[in-house]
């Protein structure tokens, strides 16, 4: 797994730099910012392999972050967050080309599984890192 990279972008900065940690506890290169423009900008720089994206942030929503990013690279795949109790933003995230989404709080297996499921995705796509 030490070839998966992963952006994670929420505005809480504390839940992002621990999840951050979980991951690279478990060989998963994983990097923060904490809001959509950073987002955009890191993605041109050192595009990732999947983003962790948050749904509510202060800036750009989720959901404009996950249109930007697919503009720029529709081979990086996107788990959306929401710990705002709406699933409809998670399925419309889907609809619009996320990977999936995950409640919050996360369930780090589960994440983990959707993260490897997702990295497969790309690489089966022929996007190799």
């Amino acid at each position: 797994m030490s070839e998966i990279k992963v952006l994670i972008v929420d505005d809480e900065v504390e839940f992002a730099s621990t999840l951050a940690e979980r991951l690279e506890l478990r060989d998963i290169t994983a990097e923060t910012v904490n809001n959509g423009k950073d987002a955009l900008s890191t993605i041109l720089v050192r595009p990732p392999d999947v983003v962790i994206l948050d749904l509510k942030m202060p800036d750009l929503s989720g959901l404009e972050v996950l249109h930007g990013i697919k503009a720029h690279d529709p081979s990086i795949e996107v788990i959306m967050l929401t710990g705002h109790g709406s699933t409809s933003s998670g399925i419309e995230g889907m609809e619009r080309g996320a990977f999936d989404y995950i409640m919050k709080p996360i369930d780090l297996d589960l994440l983990l599984e959707k993260i490897n499921q997702a990295y497969e995705q790309r690489i089966t796509a022929g996007k190799q890192p």
